[in-house]
């Protein structure tokens, strides 16, 4: 199934101003022919009240758009630059508290509307960081505890390929899948956001040494949704990424789960919806 992620347009996610409303946003996935709708907590909603939310979870029932997954959390690890560079550091016990309760409203919020999972990110920490078995460990239990939450409300937790401190390798997503060892713990696979790919690099600019496709090979096995990134394509055809290639690996494993559509749109020449609806056309055209 082909939707569109919560969190467009592009330009300074952060600033709320940027924001899509939610309705809107509904409506317009619906506009595409779309099947699934994600949301982002709590990124473009008016309020916070169960009579907004349910009102959000009505028009998605209307327009014939379960809701995939909300997306909830910053991660478990902090992260300092150091010399410019990320660098993962432990986070005091009282904020990885207020980050393990904010993960658990999530979770009952996605309950509350209906969505069978909730996203949250994992990637890989520095070898040389300080304490990094204790990084580790602080991570994993935090995961854990999410997950046996999660467990009683009938809810999966998804990890998604994305650093709170650095991209992460296959390997380091394995590494997470098998230390939290939950059954109601899964993968969501981020096509952009892998250690050597573009879209992880400030620059913008590939690694040649480091072949980030091969995690992919790695790590689809275990994925049960898809996130697309998308940023260059307004000649009709993803220019950053070789979706050619993404698409016969995922096909290789008989994926049958949703697949995001993820703009972070790089020096396109038209407008955000229509490179969103060029996007559309292109991984459909891939999936048929």
């Amino acid at each position: 199934m082909l939707r569109v992620a919560e969190d467009l347009p592009y330009a300074d996610k952060e600033d709320p101003r940027n924001w899509l409303d939610i309705a809107a946003l509904v409506r317009q996935i619906r506009a595409w022919d779309l099947d699934v709708v994600d949301f982002q907590l709590f990124r473009g909603f008016r309020a916070r009240d169960p009579a907004y939310l349910r009102s959000i979870k009505a028009l998605c029932q209307q327009c014939g758009l379960p809701i995939g997954f909300l997306g909830v959390g910053r991660g478990f690890v902090g992260v300092e630059q150091i010399d410019g560079r990320p660098e993962g550091v432990a986070l005091p016990q009282a904020e990885r508290r207020r980050r393990i309760a904010e993960v658990k409203e999530g979770i009952d919020l996605a309950a509350f509307m209906g969505a069978p999972l909730v996203r949250l990110f994992g990637g890989g920490i520095p070898a040389a960081a300080v304490d990094r078995r204790v990084l580790w460990q602080d991570a994993i239990g935090s995961f854990q505890e999410v997950c046996d939450y999660a467990a009683g409300k009938g809810v999966f937790v998804g990890l998604h390929n994305h650093a709170p401190v650095i991209a992460p390798t296959g390997d380091d997503i394995l590494k997470i899948l098998r230390d939290v060892n939950r059954e109601n713990f899964t993968f969501i696979l981020d096509t952009g956001w892998w250690q050597g790919s573009p879209g992880a690099a400030p620059s913008g600019a590939e690694d040649p040494a480091v072949d980030f496709y091969d995690f992919m090979e790695q790590t689809a096995p275990h994925a049960t949704y898809v996130r697309a990134k998308i940023y260059k394509i307004d000649r009709g055809r993803e220019e950053w990424l070789d979706y050619e290639r993404i698409v016969e690996i995922l096909r290789q494993v008989d994926f049958n789960g949703n697949m995001s559509i993820v703009f972070e749109g790089q020096g396109n020449a038209v407008s955000d919806l229509e490179a969103i609806g060029l996007a559309v056309d292109y991984l459909r055209g891939l999936l048929a």
